[in-house]
This record gives structure tokens, sequence and C-alpha cells, in this order.
């Protein structure tokens, strides 16, 4: 009898694969209306973050942010002012075009979605009415609303790929502190009673179109396809 594949295991939600709460107890987001001054209290490291986070206190209140490239204790962050300054956070419709910016919201008010690893930032390209377009770090461009809020600056931890990891090991803790699966088995390599694609002897993985309604384990191959067959 064959075990549960991958899908149905991590479904289950034991503490295998659960990843411990305590490594996401930093919630990253802006006050909802912050008006004044705030001032960065300290630097931390969350095991669940690529870059350092900066513990803000505003108005007898804690938040927390991204830490940004130069950020030093004691450092205050500005809400109100339109200076264009590292680490000011402003709305999108007052940052001038080409200035790197991080930490966006994808509504006005929801805190920040956007870029937020180590090393990374978007920057400002167009404007265009009452949207703002973002040139993201994957080269594409997002439209913003205007009143959206954003840091401005570069994420700290620029460095972080530039020594590669060497051992497996290391990979192992990073991805344990996340909650990440790794290492991944191909499904094809597996056994053919533990994946549908198991064996891959005589079979074509990317053929296989799940039903929309198919649970964790039979979920596999092209999900919800917009099209299907071979392009022309």
């Amino acid at each position: 009898m064959g075990k549960r594949i991958i899908q149905q295991a991590r479904g289950h939600g034991s503490g295998i694969y659960r990843v411990r709460k305590r490594a996401f107890r930093y919630e990253l987001k802006y006050p909802v209306k912050p008006l004044g001054i705030g001032t960065v209290i300290k630097l931390i490291n969350s095991p669940a973050h690529s870059a350092p986070l900066a513990k803000i206190n505003y108005d007898k209140k804690i938040f927390y942010i991204p830490a940004f490239k130069g950020l030093v204790e004691g450092q205050k962050i500005n809400f109100e002012e339109k200076e264009i300054t590292k680490g000011n956070i402003l709305r999108l419709k007052d940052i001038p075009i080409k200035t790197s910016i991080y930490n966006i919201e994808s509504r006005p008010g929801d805190g920040g979605t956007f870029i937020k690893s180590a090393g990374s930032c978007g920057v400002v390209s167009r404007i265009i009415g009452k949207h703002i377009y973002i040139l993201m770090p994957s080269k594409k461009e997002k439209k913003f609303n205007e009143n959206c809020r954003a840091i401005i600056g570069t994420v700290a931890g620029s460095g972080r790929l530039e020594k590669p990891i060497i051992k497996a090991g290391k990979q192992h803790y990073i991805k344990k502190g996340k909650g990440k699966l790794w290492p991944r088995t191909s499904a094809v390599k597996v056994n053919v009673i533990d994946h549908p694609f198991g064996s891959g002897r005589g079979k074509n993985p990317k053929s296989k179109i799940a039903k929309r309604n198919a649970p964790p384990g039979k979920k596999v191959g092209l999900l919800r396809p917009r099209r299907t067959g071979k392009k022309k």
C-alpha cells in the first residue's frame, strides 16, 4: 500500500510541515493613518524574513517594516512631509519618477504587500491619470492606485545571495524556518504507487489535466489550464 503523496501529507497539517508560529510573530504593516514622525528603536533578525526588520515607535505604538539599506537605530521616519529621503513612508502620488521604493501597498491602507525581500526594490516608471506604474524587481510593470503607500529606498540585506549556500544543511535550516517544502523530489522519480506521475516510464506528466474539484492527492499536472493541446 502506498503512502500519502506530498500534497496530501502537507494538507493534513502535521508538525513536520507546519512552520513555527514564533517565526512569524512580527507583522509587517504600516499604521492606518500616520501623521508626523516615527523613530527606529531597534533592528531585528527574523527567521521568517530574508531582510532585517526595523522596530519603529510612533505615537506610543509599535510597528515593523523591512529595514532599508543604510538604516541606523534612532533614525527618524517621516509620514507627512513630501521629502524624498530614505525611509520616509509616502503615497505614490508624492513620489517622483525614477525613485527606488519598496513595501508597496496593494490597496490604499492594507499596510504593504509588494517588494519585501532582501536587496529588492521597485522604481516609479510612469504616471497616467490616477494610476502609478512601478517597474517591479521581475522587470515587469505593475499598476497601482496613487494613494497606495511605499517606503523610499532599497530593502537591506542585498548581499544575501552573494555567498553560496554550499552545504545542504544550511539550506535545510533556511527552509525550515519559513515552513517551505525542501528538498523537492520530482514526481516522475518516485514509485508508481506514490504519485500519479510515478516511475516516469512512457508518461508525459504535463499532459494530465486535473479536474477542478479533485482532492489534493489527485490535483497534479495542469491545474485550470487556459488552453490545452499543442501550440501551432
